[in-house]
């Protein structure tokens, strides 16, 4: 029986530490072609995202990969990131967790007979082999897609503390 790795478990392990520390999780990640990732942040063949429960949506941390949606400059993106591509995990407040050595990545592995895929990813076309989950841009939108503000509001919104309402008479 081949060993299990233990990866998975001090990721979820060091994440649970920083959400009950109050922390700021962050994931450093390698990029190939079996991680789908916004290519635009990309820097150098890694990408440093914020995994928090405000910044994520459905994060899901198994043993083979983290799964989640988050918004990169107002647009929701689906990630994919194999677990084998997980360079570090920290707290961001502090710097404190864990680092792991990428010797090989998941696109040079060979993939498994059920492989997972993307539902937004094109279907691979029909080969011997089954294929590992491609690397994809996701487009942005056009200025014609993004919503204005109205013509008679100039004022930019504002950043940060709580919401309020403003009544008006």
């Amino acid at each position: 029986m081949p060993d299990i790795s233990t990866k998975p478990y001090l990721l979820r392990a060091i994440y649970e530490w920083c959400t009950d520390s109050g922390h700021t999780p962050y994931l450093a990640v390698k990029v190939d072609a079996a991680t789908t990732v916004p290519m635009e942040y990309v820097k150098k063949g890694e990408i440093i995202l914020n995994i928090s429960y405000g910044a994520t949506s459905g994060l899901k941390m198994d043993n083979d990969a983290i799964t989640f949606r988050a918004r990169f400059n107002g647009v929701s993106r689906e990630l994919y990131i194999p677990v084998q591509n997980v360079l570090a995990i920290y707290a961001n407040e502090n710097g404190q967790g864990m680092a792991f050595e990428v010797s090989t990545t998941a696109a040079e592995m060979a993939p498994p007979a059920s492989a997972p895929t993307l539902a937004s990813a094109p279907a691979p076309a029909p080969a011997a082999e089954p294929a590992a989950p491609g690397l994809a841009a996701v487009p942005a939108k056009t200025a014609s897609e993004v919503s204005h503000l109205p013509d008679g509001d100039n004022e930019p919104p504002k950043k940060g503390g709580r919401p309020t309402l403003t009544r008006i008479k």
